[in-house]
């Protein structure tokens, strides 16, 4: 369990949900750890905290500076946070749009654009986009969240062309709707709780709700030095939501 000791790694978004799941699966891999959040002393894990605000230029490279300053080294990126949205192409205004892709797609820029130099000095760099099963199915009440998530897997294919040959390796993980916190204070908010738990259960076709450790596990695969010839995929972990159309169960 030591294939990432002597690696630092960040890890945006980490103190809550599928965040703070990856930040315990690097730690455990060996890795040293930053997480980067508005409220990084959330998290319990003895992680490095920087307060880091991705909507914001400034506070984005003044966290990333802080992780080098302790650590002296940046080896691994993981661009976790997002904000989600729901709605048609009708139901948000502008503003709202602008600050869901500010945060979902411009985000991972920043953060990215300020880690890119700390990476070209890395033996094993590499950035991992978190993604969705939103940005390849079709979902309703999903038109910004899914166009941001569109956009992050494109920007990551990108990212990998144009940095393969520094040594940075970029993939993306797309997962299907996961127990998060986030996912429990929509259900919280459900007219029937118990109903849209089952019918997001139901759509993904191994009948439950994916598991943040789930997702953590397709990021240390990523983030490996072991995984060197990876970069410009995408990992689905959605219980073969996007891949499987099977019949419906024999009455």
């Amino acid at each position: 369990m030591s294939e990432l000791q002597g690696l630092v790694a960040i890890v945006t978004g980490g103190s809550s949900g599928i965040g703070d799941a990856i930040v315990g699966r690097l730690q455990l891999l060996g890795a040293d750890v930053a997480i980067l959040d508005r409220h990084p002393t959330r998290s319990s894990k003895g992680a490095f905290p920087a307060v880091c605000d991705v909507s914001d230029d400034g506070s984005v490279r003044a966290a990333v500076a802080s992780v080098l300053a302790q650590f002296g080294r940046l080896d691994i990126v993981v661009n976790n946070a997002g904000i989600g949205a729901q709605g048609n192409v009708a139901d948000n205004d502008d503003d709202e749009w602008h600050r869901v892709w500010d945060v979902n797609v411009m985000g991972m820029v920043r953060i990215s654009r300020a880690a890119l130099p700390a990476l070209r000095q890395s033996p094993s760099a590499a950035i991992v986009n978190m993604c969705s099963v939103a940005a390849t199915a079709g979902m309703p009440q999903r038109a910004l969240y899914s166009a941001t998530k569109g956009a992050v897997l494109s920007l990551t294919r990108a990212m990998a062309a144009d940095h393969l040959r520094e040594g940075i390796r970029v993939n993306c993980v797309n997962p299907g709707t996961t127990d998060t916190p986030w996912v429990s204070r929509l259900l919280e908010a459900a007219a029937d709780p118990e109903g849209e738990r089952a019918a997001l259960e139901a759509r993904q076709p191994h009948g439950r709700l994916i598991s943040a450790d789930e997702v953590a596990g397709a990021v240390a695969y990523l983030v490996s030095p072991h995984s060197g010839s990876t970069t410009g995929a995408s990992i689905a972990v959605d219980g073969g939501m996007q891949a499987l159309r099977l019949r419906p169960p024999a009455q």
